[in-house]
């Protein structure tokens, strides 16, 4: 236990936060001026990210003084409000005291002394926790929090990553602003087994930036996660997992990136995201989704240049991870989420435009989707959508079996059109623009095998041959005319 609880650490934390609570309001507890204009929109945001805990046991941890446990009061069956500074718990404890199903407990999370009986809580809550312990404290914790929620409930952490948001001067600032992928890679790979020996994990239901700091502070570093505790399977059990692991590894997404450019993992790079975002006649102030926004580039180019919002979805973490790096200095209105947009929801008529490059093919039921891309536009809202085609008729065995080993699900072009029409779009263009797709192709691989050495001494030869021969075999099935490539626009009513 030594050896993971720092006691230099937790001094310095502690000492910390004793300088910076003598005020006890919420510009002190959020370090920023702007701290009740942010609280306002954050606050409502954050616990609409939660799941349901109506009548349930919810274990806040780190609550300050207490700006969320009153609203987890109103729905909680019960809340444990913890902190370890004293004079902030009696100041929870003063303002919402007269809920009577809160317990205010002063502690610190780390500490060995502090126990929770095993699979006791139903949601563990903590807002701007983990970024005041160590790297090992914060592996201790995973598996303390893995320990003590429920099979089947939840862990909501949030943290400042990268850098920091508020502009409160501090004479010195021991906080840890990570990389996101460090606390997804912590969470992820803790596991725990109960006194039956039935093996648990956590499984990630979502995470995305803080939408009121893009908007008000044009920072992508205010980021949170969603984990379910579920029974270990042990193995690759679901489609995010293929993504992450297989198709869109680490150092897959960065050969990708060299290949079409920086920010970017789509066919053309910025030189067919220019062309295509032109058909949309943005305009400043309009809402867009990206479907599959990859690591970002063509968000970043719609924000700063048409002065849009963009929210980009993508159901790979390590997209999303890299597209928050990405976005680092930036100061554009780019919100990120891990999402899968067949599960996704938004209000209706929330978007002017969806925008989708090379990711449709990926899923099985796109009129269904295409039904959902309908209502979430805004009258007048525009689609616009490229992605792998095949020709009309029954593929060859290899083909098939490419599309099978991918998990594709391609239509021809003609087909994906009547697709969008029948969800309800008009002014329908379906273009097949396979010649188009070939003379990128051709130029994207002319350009890697110029640059033979540099990508290997990058990457390795096994990287520079993978990516040769899988171009060279896009334009021999491009080539052959079984693998297409479509461009799609279709407006609402």
């Amino acid at each position: 236990m030594a050896a993971v609880v720092n006691g230099e650490e937790r001094e310095i934390q502690k000492n910390y936060w004793v300088e910076h609570s003598v005020d006890l309001t919420v510009e002190a507890m959020m370090l920023d001026s702007m701290a009740s204009d942010l609280d306002k929109e954050e606050r409502p945001e954050v616990l609409s990210l939660l799941p349901s805990y109506e009548g349930k046991t919810v274990l806040e941890l780190g609550a300050g003084i207490g700006r969320f446990t009153g609203e987890l009061a109103q729905k909680a069956g019960k809340v444990i409000a913890l902190d370890f500074i004293e004079s902030v718990v009696k100041k929870n404890a003063s303002i919402n005291g007269h809920h009577k199903n809160v317990e205010f407990m002063c502690a610190d999370v780390t500490s060995p002394d502090l126990n929770f009986p095993a699979e006791s809580m139903d949601l563990i809550f903590s807002n701007w926790l983990l970024m005041y312990l160590s790297d090992k404290e914060v592996e201790y914790i995973a598996e303390r929090f893995l320990k003590w929620v429920k099979v089947g409930g939840y862990i909501f952490f949030r943290e400042s990553c990268f850098h920091q948001s508020g502009d409160h001067k501090r004479k010195q600032n021991p906080t840890h602003y990570r990389e996101p992928r460090f606390y997804t890679k912590i969470f992820k790979e803790c596991h725990t087994t109960d006194t039956s020996g039935n093996s648990y994990e956590l499984s990630l239901t979502g995470s995305k930036c803080i939408g009121a700091y893009v908007r008000n502070k044009k920072n992508q570093n205010q980021i949170c996660w969603i984990w379910q505790k579920v029974a270990n399977t042990e193995n690759d059990r679901d489609f995010q997992q293929f993504l992450d692991n297989v198709q869109y590894k680490s150092n897959g997404i960065l050969r990708y990136e060299r290949i079409f450019g920086q920010g970017f993992v789509s066919t053309g790079g910025i030189d067919t995201t220019k062309e295509f975002i032109e058909m949309l006649d943005l305009k400043p102030g309009q809402k867009v989704l990206d479907v599959g926004c990859g690591i970002g580039g063509g968000d970043f180019y719609m924000a700063e240049n048409f002065d849009v919002d963009v929210v980009g979805i993508d159901l790979s973490v390590n997209m999303i991870s890299f597209a928050l790096e990405r976005a680092i200095g930036l100061k554009c209105s780019v919100e990120f989420e891990v999402a899968d947009c067949t599960k996704k929801s938004y209000p209706d008529n929330t978007f002017d435009v969806i925008y989708s490059r090379d990711t449709i093919l990926h899923i099985q039921d796109k009129p269904a989707l295409f039904r959902t891309f309908y209502k979430w536009l805004k009258p007048g809202g525009k689609v616009l959508i490229s992605d792998y085609c095949r020709k009309s008729g029954k593929p060859s065995e290899d083909f098939a079996e490419y599309i099978k080993q991918r998990g594709y699900d391609l239509h021809d072009v003609e087909t994906y059109g009547k697709m969008l029409r029948d969800a309800g779009f008009e002014e329908v263009i379906a273009e097949d623009r396979t010649e188009q797709f070939k003379e990128v192709l051709r130029r994207e691989l002319e350009r890697v095998e110029k640059e033979k050495e540099e990508f290997i001494h990058d990457f390795s030869e096994e990287d520079y041959n993978d990516i040769v021969g899988g171009w060279k075999a896009k334009l021999v099935r491009t080539g052959s005319g079984e693998q297409r490539w479509g461009l799609f626009f279709a407006k609402k009513k």
